[in-house]
């Protein structure tokens, strides 16, 4: 049986979830507390993840009351151990991992983050590699992220992004490292391998793609509000379709997308809860 069954608790409330859009389309809600946006629940929520965001799978079947304290510190040392945290990447790639395995049931194909040769490293080629099940065949999903304030910046990037890490080159040589890295003990572990074969055709993998794209930004409407109330939800459901409409219509490659849209209130005290939980765990 799979370590992947259990999943913590949701926190983020769907403000859209449209998986028949193409591209398909995921806007989050974290909501307020004491009319505060939910800062310290962001970030326990996202670290409630760590141990499989930063594991590989063979690491995971051994966590038991015994061993679940000594790998959460190890997991947490794997992300960073410094204090020039801002421009760091890993707390998207969190994010996206959270939302892929909670609102899809994933499973990660790979820990990217494990196979760093330091800890500041940083990661490079895709945030995410995980797998979704979809009519009955197994769905390679390769994740992009840009944890930004502005969201027609982060638009703007990742699309260029979604350009470069579409070519075939690029994605063959994705293909060997992830193949290289995939444990052995994993169930899906020889079908992906297959998959991933310099041998397939590209045009053949293509059919098997998805791009989950996950942009924060500093919302406007979630500065605006301090209670989860009806005019809250009607105007922030209308400024995330306003940025899916901008994203949809960006000039992107012919693959599979689902655009994953997180409002935050402001990026740099979400930065310094996260950080500060991290450190927490790292003692």
């Amino acid at each position: 049986m799979t370590v992947y069954r259990n999943k913590p608790e949701p926190l983020f409330e769907l403000v859209v979830h449209d998986i028949a859009r193409q591209p398909g389309f995921t806007a989050t809600d974290a909501g307020y507390e004491s009319n505060q946006w939910r800062y310290k629940a962001v970030a326990d929520y996202l670290f409630d993840w760590l141990l499989e965001f930063a594991m590989k799978y063979s690491d995971l079947e051994d966590v038991n009351s015994v061993t679940a304290a000594k790998m959460l510190n190890k997991a947490a040392k794997t992300v960073y151990t410094t204090e020039k945290y801002g421009k760091r990447g890993e707390f998207g790639e969190l994010f996206l991992h959270a939302l892929i395995r909670q609102t899809f049931d994933s499973e990660p194909v790979i820990s990217k983050i494990y196979y760093k040769t330091a800890t500041n490293d940083t990661v490079k080629g895709f945030d995410a590699v995980h797998i979704v099940e979809q009519d009955n065949n197994l769905e390679l999903w390769l994740g992009e992220v840009k944890f930004y304030k502005n969201a027609k910046d982060a638009i703007r990037d990742v699309v260029d992004e979604l350009k470069t890490h579409t070519q075939n080159d690029y994605l063959q040589n994705e293909f060997v490292m992830i193949s290289g890295k995939i444990d052995d003990k994993w169930p899906h572990a020889q079908k992906i391998k297959e998959l991933l074969s310099k041998r397939n055709s590209l045009d053949k993998v293509f059919k098997q793609i998805c791009i989950p794209v996950l942009l924060t930004y500093e919302s406007d409407t979630v500065a605006k509000h301090n209670v989860d109330s009806e005019a809250f939800k009607t105007a922030l459901l209308n400024e995330t379709e306003s940025l899916y409409n901008h994203f949809k219509e960006q000039s992107l490659p012919k693959v599979k997308i689902h655009l994953f849209l997180v409002p935050i209130a402001d990026k740099e005290e979400l930065l310094k809860a996260l950080h500060s939980k991290l450190e927490g765990l790292q003692r």
